[in-house]
């Protein structure tokens, strides 16, 4: 086993933040400068590195891990009352625009399965604007607050939708909606028995006098977690990234009182997923885009990008302009740019579809490009926009 494409890899995964910081003033995200730096380095171009065993695996961690985190990131207190009602509306509104237009690519010939083209279009990054929002020192109020509820709650909408549309394992929607439920009734016995032992009081003091030690008993639990729930998912039919979100979900639901017992769980979690897997993942997915389709039969291809862009900003901005009532109307439209941000999804997405031929490499190449786009261009719109609005927050959702 070779680990010499494995150490290009991770010297693009260093190199990248500090190319993304250099240029402060350009506001490119290190995701973006590795997923070029990785078509760059890849078979499309210069032909260095191509997936070998040590990548694959280290990708398939960095997305689980990736999903995690996500799950992680979300707080059940802001999925409640005027907020979640509205959020929700708002995802429903983008489900249903998302599959009208994808029904509509489809007519043109641009697309062959508009319900996946729907699930990747409803997406939004939590990963990535959640900084952009905590740079901008919005993450606490009003307006992020309603934001991050509603990247929750498309994560784990859209997420759901995938793993019982299209799981890569066989079987019919049924019962797909069977093992999920068997894998509900699981993950209730998981939080039990995990709730069980929160109260038993040695367990308590040796987990207190082992997580910062060299065991690291927490971390090593946290990984347990999100390891377990991601082979429960797929040994009942489900996508492995249902798992790992939904394994991060239940640590932060559980764990609501870390930063009293042990602030720096959430920290070295983040610094084991962005400083190792996850960079892996995101360059291993430039390693496997395939830029010659973009231009191939003429530059077809190319020519979605700006359509799938367009797409991808009127699914999640459009019914961002719900919110108006509780921020105001710039702040909405600020709402709908950062919701429009999506890329990890839609390249987890697309790989599925590809390996499912549901989709073709043409079409998924073209929705990987305008999701970066989506990156590059939404949330520093965003921001410019958020610099103008000197108003203060709306009162908060009850």
């Amino acid at each position: 086993m070779s680990f010499v494409s494995l150490v290009i890899v991770c010297a693009v995964a260093f190199v990248a933040p500090l190319v993304s910081h250099a240029l402060p003033r350009v506001r490119i995200p290190a995701v973006v400068l590795e997923i070029l730096a990785g078509i760059l380095i890849g078979p499309a171009v210069l032909g260095w590195v191509e997936v070998d065993e040590p990548i694959r695996v280290l990708s398939v961690i960095g997305l689980s891990s990736l999903l995690f985190l996500a799950g992680l990131e979300l707080e059940v207190r802001l999925l409640a009352g005027a907020r979640l009602r509205l959020t929700v509306v708002a995802f429903g509104a983008s489900a249903l625009l998302a599959y009208t237009i994808a029904l509509g690519l489809q007519a043109a010939g641009l697309v062959d399965s508009p319900l996946l083209v729907a699930i990747c279009l409803s997406a939004t990054a939590l990963g990535i604007i959640a900084p952009v929002l905590k740079d901008a020192g919005e993450s606490s109020t009003d307006f992020g607050q309603l934001v991050m509820a509603a990247a929750s709650i498309a994560d784990f909408g859209t997420i759901l939708l995938l793993s019982l549309l299209f799981s890569r394992e066989s079987g019919s929607v049924a019962a797909r909606l069977v093992l999920l439920g068997g894998f509900a009734v699981l993950t209730a016995l998981v939080v039990a028995v995990m709730a069980f032992a929160d109260r038993w009081t040695r367990l308590s003091t040796a987990l207190q006098k082992l997580q910062d030690s060299t065991a690291q008993i927490r971390v090593r639990g946290a990984f347990l977690l999100l390891v377990g729930f991601a082979a429960l998912a797929g040994q009942l039919g489900l996508e492995v990234i249902l798992g790992a979100f939904i394994a991060g979900a239940l640590l932060s639901v559980l764990d609501h009182d870390y930063i009293v017992t042990h602030p720096k769980l959430h920290d070295k979690l983040e610094a084991i997923g962005f400083g190792v897997f996850v960079p892996v993942f995101f360059v291993a997915s430039g390693l496997q885009f395939d830029a010659g389709a973009l231009f191939a039969d003429g530059g077809g291809a190319l020519l979605r990008v700006p359509v799938f862009l367009a797409a991808l900003l009127a699914v999640r901005g459009l019914p961002a302009l719900l919110y108006a009532r509780l921020i105001g109307t710039l702040r909405a439209v600020v709402a709908g740019l950062l919701q429009a941000t999506s890329l990890p999804f839609i390249v987890a997405t697309t790989a599925i579809g590809v390996e499912m031929a549901v989709i073709d490499r043409a079409s998924a190449s073209a929705l990987v490009a305008a999701g970066l786009l989506s990156v590059v261009i939404f949330p520093m719109t965003a921001v410019a926009l958020l610099g103008r609005d000197g108003a203060p927050d709306a009162e908060p959702a009850r």
